[in-house]
């Protein structure tokens, strides 16, 4: 991870400490006794499932926002096409957070609690700027959603070491779901440029 990555990372982190009710990074494992139901997956196994996880759950959150973000800021001779797009994307990706939650809980973990939580773990940047050509937008998304689809390959690896096929096999639909998103930007991306 670069440098200047990290140091926003850390910024962002020292941010949230004061509001996550501890004074320290959140834990997500082990769960407290009366939110761990019973598992034949190691405990080793849990937590590497559950840290593979959960940061794509933040990624997704902090995805969200910035697509709905682009999707409300967009301003284009394509506004309604890309305004529509965008919204699909948003929908797209709001539908995978809480499967891949819900998974996190059922093998024994516990996952995101708060905004500050998911600035601990997000690693998708998020962006504040008051205006972006809607060009930036699309090759923004596109990094961002290829980022996800990369982490989701690794955790879907994690998941396969681990003896855990269903979080697994989850994370491979959600990330058809990452490829088509990429694929859709691809084709706005190339605007005219293919056309004979």
């Amino acid at each position: 991870m670069p440098r200047a990555t990290r140091n926003r990372m850390s910024a962002r982190i020292g941010r949230t400490r004061g509001n996550n009710n501890g004074g320290g990074k959140l834990r997500s494992y082990p769960a407290p006794k009366q939110l761990a139901p019973p598992t034949d997956l190691k405990p080793a196994e849990v937590r590497a499932v559950v840290e593979a996880v959960n940061p794509l759950v933040a990624d997704a959150f902090a995805l969200y926002v910035k697509t709905k973000n682009f999707h409300w800021h967009i301003a284009s001779s394509h506004y309604r096409d890309f305004h529509l797009l965008l919204d699909e994307q948003a929908a797209s990706i709001l539908e995978s957070i809480d499967p891949l939650a819900e998974r996190v809980r059922r093998i024994g973990g516990q996952t995101i609690r708060s905004i500050g939580h998911i600035g601990q773990l997000q690693t998708i940047q998020d962006e504040n700027r008051e205006f972006i050509p809607a060009d930036e937008m699309i090759q923004e998304l596109i990094k961002d959603n290829r980022h996800i689809a990369e982490q989701q390959r690794a955790a879907i690896d994690v998941c396969d070491e681990h003896r855990d096929k269903p979080t697994g096999n989850l994370l491979q639909d959600i990330l058809d779901q990452t490829e088509k998103r990429i694929w859709f930007l691809y084709e706005v991306s190339t605007g005219g440029r293919n056309e004979r």
